[in-house]
């Protein structure tokens, strides 16, 4: 796993960032240029943007958030990626606002849809920005995985809540505005004018394995970064992973 730290932490992004860095890999092949323009939406303190920039990538991410941005900034410079890396304020819906149509060859948006009022909106404003042939990467919450963890933890009607809801809610309390399907986010892409090139699953055991079997057995996060990314292509785990990940590529 290349370009990603081995703590924990890294359980949540492994899978995403090898499909990533992959898809940047053919870009660069199939462009001729080694410095891709990228542009992260919703990319906050640059967990996606700075390992790319280390790539040679130059980066600009869209965020709301101005501490996310300053964040951004201060990790970038402690990364010595800073003249790669561009944080501008806005969002995916007002994104013509702050970036350029058509400039870039990799559009990342992940845990946006969740949050914004129009997911298809945002997604043919992502689809929009991208160059002929550019990439997407899109990342957003599992409706199963929520389903599954609620019901493990004993929430029996929050699990069935979740399970019958239009937007994958299991209550009021519910942090997260609206979950997908795999069908649902693939649906998205495709209608948006793009091929869709792979649909993973992230995160398919790592919430569900208590974390004091992962930080004192020695090799256990190794082995568990193994099994999520054995299971991440295979589609009857989808259905049960906390996020989804679909890779599309621009329709020429």
């Amino acid at each position: 796993m290349s370009d990603q730290p081995r703590p924990r932490a890294s359980l949540r992004t492994a899978v995403v960032w090898e499909v990533l860095k992959e898809a940047l890999d053919r870009q660069v092949k199939a462009t001729g240029r080694d410095a891709l323009d990228v542009l992260d939406t919703g990319g906050g303190t640059g967990n996606f943007a700075v390992p790319a920039a280390r790539l040679g990538h130059r980066v600009t991410v869209v965020d709301p958030s101005p501490n996310a941005l300053f964040a951004l900034e201060r990790r970038a410079a402690e990364a010595g990626v800073a003249d790669r890396v561009r944080g501008v304020q806005g969002d995916i819906l007002g994104l013509f606002d702050v970036v350029e149509r058509h400039g870039f060859d990799a559009v990342l948006c992940h845990g946006v849809l969740e949050y914004v009022d129009e997911p298809a909106e945002g997604v043919r404003n992502a689809v929009e920005a991208l160059r002929p042939s550019g990439a997407l990467s899109l990342l957003a919450a599992g409706l199963g995985g929520a389903v599954l963890a609620r019901a493990l933890a004993g929430h029996f009607t929050e699990a069935r809540q979740a399970l019958t809801d239009p937007a994958g809610r299991w209550g009021e309390g519910d942090p997260v505005p609206r979950r997908f399907t795999a069908d649902q986010l693939s649906d998205l892409v495709s209608d948006a004018g793009m091929e869709i090139a792979a649909v993973h699953g992230v995160r398919v055991f790592a919430d569900l394995v208590p974390g004091v079997l992962v930080d004192t057995e020695p090799g256990a996060v190794e082995a568990l970064l193994k099994l999520e990314a054995a299971a991440a292509e295979q589609p009857a785990f989808h259905s049960v992973a906390t996020q989804l990940h679909v890779l599309g590529e621009k329709r020429r």
